[in-house]
């Protein structure tokens, strides 16, 4: 592919919030260029759940599905490499990829999703995805009426944990540390069975990534079928905040009701810009990040 060929949009990053845009906007007849590195955030998680007619699937096969429909659009290209820098030109960005390459387009989406930064527990990063969850409307189903441990610290744990309960009664919020639920908050969850810990974790021992238990600082361990963890993560991709897009007290790229990021012209989807990290989600949200890019494009051209 020759350097510095144009294109009428740049995706960067090829998963489904990326592919699910990249469906739109070649159906739009627009020139698309997809960069993928291929490691997404989801590469432990045994099975995707929530998604009408792929219920259950691999996120690999959910992955190469997806890929094989878009390539039937003649105007879409994929590479894989990973986009390193960007910049704003007169026709509107500069992309360049860790091998070397240079793309431009009019247009940039962002689908390059969010990393998570896991705490220094042994065991931790070994579970995460597979019995170590984040989100019981993707997983919570499959551990129902199980015993079940909550990782969560912060103005977040008594909510969480009122959450997770519609799940399971039997559950304990492990804090990590001193606790900060108030006494109210305390009693509410203890009334309805939840066990409070505030011991240090010193360790999860697992089989093959499969809770077996959780071991505390003080020598005790308690028994486990899975474990929620609400933990910190940050952008994936630093070349939107190199460009000048703002993000939100959440560390989320802060878009408009038309997906567009603080820079116009630059879009994003997926889970770098909502909570809401699920397979359904990212899907919606690069459709009409796809959409909405092609609308501009259209008044562009009749201004």
């Amino acid at each position: 592919m020759a350097a510095q060929q144009h294109f009428d949009v740049i995706i960067i990053g090829g998963s489904y919030s990326g592919l699910s845009a990249a469906m739109a906007l070649g159906r739009a007849l627009r020139k698309v260029l997809v960069i993928d590195s291929g490691k997404p955030c989801n590469a432990q998680t045994p099975h995707s759940h929530n998604f009408l007619t792929r219920d259950g699937a691999t996120p690999q096969a959910l992955s190469r599905i997806a890929r094989e429909e878009v390539a039937q659009y003649a105007t879409v290209q994929f590479i894989s490499d990973l986009a390193v820098s960007g910049s704003s030109i007169q026709e509107g960005f500069s992309i360049q990829t860790k091998t070397g390459q240079d793309f431009t387009a009019g247009k940039l989406l962002f689908a390059t999703g969010v990393a998570d930064q896991m705490p220094d527990i042994p065991g931790f990063a070994d579970c995460w995805g597979i019995s170590l969850i984040h989100c019981p409307y993707c997983h919570g189903y499959e551990v129902r009426h199980q015993k079940t441990g909550i990782i969560a610290n912060g103005p977040i744990a008594f909510e969480f944990a009122k959450m997770i309960l519609n799940w399971t009664s039997q559950l304990t919020l492990l804090t990590n540390g001193p606790s900060p639920l108030n006494e109210e908050e305390a009693k509410v969850l203890q009334e309805r069975g939840v066990e409070i810990v505030e011991t240090k974790i010193k360790a999860i021992d697992h089989n093959k990534g499969q809770v077996q238990q959780l071991v505390l600082d003080d020598g005790k361990a308690l028994p486990f079928n899975a474990i929620y963890a609400k933990i910190p993560f940050h952008q994936h991709c630093s070349i939107p905040e190199q460009l000048g897009c703002l993000l939100t007290e959440q560390g989320l790229l802060q878009i408009d009701t038309m997906q567009q990021t603080t820079v116009p012209g630059i879009y994003a989807s997926g889970d770098n810009t909502t909570m809401m990290r699920a397979v359904s989600a990212a899907v919606a949200s690069g459709a009409f990040a796809g959409a909405a890019i092609n609308r501009a494009l259209i008044e562009a051209d009749f201004a």
